[in-house]
Formats: C-alpha cells, structure tokens, sequence
C-alpha cells in the first residue's frame, strides 16, 4: 500500500504533514493508497477521529482525493498546479493553435471606453460604501438576460467567470461534498474542484452539452452541484439544445436541492440562441464573462441567480476584494452602449474557421467536433504521439489530458487565429498525424 513509508504522528497537524512530506519527498508518489482510517489509528495508537481529520486536511489542500470504498489515495498532482501549467511550450517557428486566446484582431479597442470611463470616475469617484454593481451594468445585463429568457434574479459581478464558481460553490458546498463537472470540459473548473476540497463528478459530453444519462448518474450518486456551460462548451464547443435543455430541466426537477451553475461561455462570440436551465433548482446561477468578445484583461462577469445565492456571493465579495473596479464596469457599459464589438459578424468569423476545419477533416475521414465557439476536439487513440507529430509537422495543439478526467483521449484546436485558406493543410496534417499515411485530400 505504501511501500517502505511509514506515516508518523499522533496529532491531526502532526499525520497530515507526514504524509505530506512522504508525497514531497516522492516516497508516497502520485495514486499510493493511503491505509484505511482505523487501520492507521491502530498503528498510531490514536483515535480514528484523529485520522479523519487529518485525512479531511490533506483532502482540503488537495493532497490526496478520496473515492469512497476505494479508499484515499495521493492525487496524480496538488490541485495548486493548474492544468495550464502542463501544457508545452510551442517551439518557435511551429504554428501555434493551442492557446486558446480570442482573435485580437476581433477584440474592441479599449481607448475610448477607458477614457470615458475615466471622465466619469473625474466627476463622480467611487468611493467605501458605493453599491458594488454599478447601476447602468446591472440594468444593461440584467436585460439581456431577461430578453434570453433567464430567470428573473439580482445581479453581481466578479473577476471573471472561475471566480464566479469559486465564490457560488464556496456559498452551499463544504469540503467533501461531490461537484458534477463536464469530462472532457474546461481545465480551470476541473482543477477548482478538488482545490475546494470537493469530490469530481465527470459527466460525459457530446454536441449537445452534457449527456443526460451521465448527469442523471451523477445526481444520483450525491452530487450537491452541477456546472454546465451552457454556449460554447471548452474544448469541445459544445452548446445545449433545446432538446437538452429540456430533459436537463425534467431531471433537475428531481433534485431541487441541487445547486446549478450555467456558464454561458459563448455569450457574444456565438449565434446559437441561449437555452437556459436556472429556476428548476432552489439554488442557481448564470455566468457571463466578458472574457472572449472584449478581452481577457478586463477580468469582469456578470451573474444572476437566486437571491439567497446571490446575497451570499456579494456579502461575502464584500468581506475580500469588496467590489470589481467601478472604473472596469464603466468600460464595459462604454463598450456595450457604443456597439464596439459586432457580434454576429465575430459569430461568423468564428464560425466560417470552425466549420470549415470540421468540414475538412470529415472529409479526411478524421471525426471532430466544434459545434460553437473557438475550438475543435479531436478524438484519438493517442495523444502524446498525435501532438508529437503535428510538432513535426509545424503544427503545436493542445493534448486532451488538460481537459479530461475519465473521457477518451484527444486534441483540441483553437481556429481563433486561422486563416480558413489554412484549413486545408492543417487538415491534412491532423489526418497524417491522426491516420499515418494518410495523404490528404477526401475520402470518398
């Protein structure tokens, strides 16, 4: 079970640094099995409380995970490693559609919104005790969410859409309590998880969004909370129909207790209509960054929710940071009210490099998906060799081990920065890579 390592200690503090210091100093590498509770107790001479608690430390700092029956083991990695950090480094000279960055050219330029927004700040400065939500924000927002049919609730804004999770789960949820999350989906929601010390759920997906059948196992299974991006899913572009929408809707009904987190990720990059889900739950919110249509460094969402979620949210913002910058919600409303981006036409172009790149790797025989926003997923058999020889082909994508739990290997690529006379020969190249020798070219 642990080889030649022998935890120590008869303290809580004294057991979970430890263990901690065999994972450090690699004699209890990543995936050893931890002895059950009351064994260790036995060999320690102390209280099996004692070991609980210091197996429920390690499980908050993300030390070690804990899958019921199976027992405790070291994670594969500490949850302070973000899966961002795993990713190669595209060596100069290879075309580089791993990033997963918007297309710069398709960003508003901020210059006339942040000298408005300055202007305003001159006249009026906000000051301790201004409501943290600027009035003109909340009320531009909270329209368009009523105009996408999102039910009715307040508003707040946080730095951007994974500290808006952070803050909703940290609201309901406690050390141990089990999250369900998309598999594969975005490598920030998969890490945030287990930082909280919460148990990971995957839930499988396809075009549609979350599987049904998936979700309704993980509900059953004890998950207190459910995270689905509703436009846009990462990596897989995924966005939830109607169809889903409804049987996603039938199955919450179920489960009232269940808190439910809508991350819109494709608010103004998409032009598939939103089909939201919050209301069916007595717990929910709906997120919308403002990452991907103005600009990562604005470190800005928008969220609604129900009031006793929401009034959580903002008095415990309040306790931390206290407020978004007034001076960046003013920049927003500067650029929503001025139009600066066009959002159908970012829509198409995102679209006419993400179809076309889906189109011409069907026609090499190579399944991919890319139903909405800036990426393609690619399943295949092996990752580490498909990167390797889309590398040597001058081609660097990202391995699917950064968005994936227990799903099925793949690559993602981002199209945000394609060229559509590109497609072509990174069609050819994924298919080579894919398929070795394959030549390019339909498979008719």
């Amino acid at each position: 079970m642990l080889g030649e390592y022998r935890i120590t200690g008869r303290r809580t503090s004294d057991i979970a640094a430890s263990v901690e210091a065999g994972v450090a100093s690699g004699e209890l590498p990543p995936g050893s099995l931890l002895p059950p509770m009351r064994e260790l107790a036995g060999v320690l001479g102390v209280n099996p409380n004692t070991v609980a608690a210091a197996y429920r430390t390690l499980r908050e700092r993300g030390v070690i995970e804990t899958d019921g029956r199976r027992g405790s083991r070291v994670r594969a990695r500490p949850s302070s490693t973000p899966r961002d950090a795993l990713r190669m480094v595209v060596p100069a000279g290879v075309r580089d559609i791993a990033e997963g960055n918007p297309d710069v050219s398709l960003l508003p330029s901020l210059d006339g919104a942040l000298a408005a927004a300055a202007r305003r700040h001159a006249q009026a400065p906000t000051l301790y005790g201004a409501d943290p939500v600027a009035p003109d924000l909340a009320r531009i927002a909270r329209a368009e969410l009523d105009a996408d049919a999102v039910p009715a609730g307040p508003v707040a804004v946080t730095s951007g859409a994974l500290d808006a999770i952070e803050r909703v789960l940290a609201a309901h949820l406690r050390p141990g309590d089990g999250v369900a999350v998309e598999d594969p989906g975005w490598g920030g929601a998969l890490d945030l998880v287990p930082a909280l010390g919460l148990r990971l759920l995957p839930v499988a997906v396809d075009d549609d969004g979350p599987r049904t059948e998936t979700v309704a196992r993980a509900l059953a299974a004890g998950a207190r909370a459910l995270v689905v991006t509703s436009r846009a899913q990462n990596p897989t572009g995924a966005a939830v129909g109607p169809q889903r929408a409804a049987e996603l809707r039938e199955l919450l009904a179920q489960y009232p207790g269940v808190l439910l987190i809508e991350d819109d990720h494709g608010h103004g990059i998409v032009d598939l209509p939103l089909h939201p889900l919050g209301g069916v739950t007595r717990h929910w919110v709906l997120i919308r960054s403002t990452a991907k249509a103005y600009g990562p460094d604005l470190r800005l969402a928008v969220l609604t929710g129900d009031e006793v979620t929401l009034d959580r949210v903002r008095g415990r913002q309040r306790l931390g940071p206290g407020w978004v910058s007034r001076l960046l919600q003013h920049t927003v409303v500067e650029l929503w009210t001025s139009r600066a981006v066009d959002r159908a036409a970012v829509a198409r172009a995102y679209g006419e490099r993400r179809d076309a790149l889906v189109e011409a790797l069907r026609e090499r025989g190579v399944p991919a998906h890319g139903r909405t926003g800036l990426n393609v997923w690619v399943p295949v058999a092996d990752e580490t060799v498909v990167v390797t020889r889309l590398l040597a082909a001058g081609w660097g994508v990202a391995a699917g081990a950064v968005f994936r739990v227990e799903s099925g290997p793949g690559v993602r690529l981002t199209v945000s920065r394609l060229a559509v006379a590109e497609v072509p020969v990174l069609a050819d190249a994924v298919a080579a890579a894919v398929r070795p020798g394959t030549t390019g070219g339909r498979n008719d």
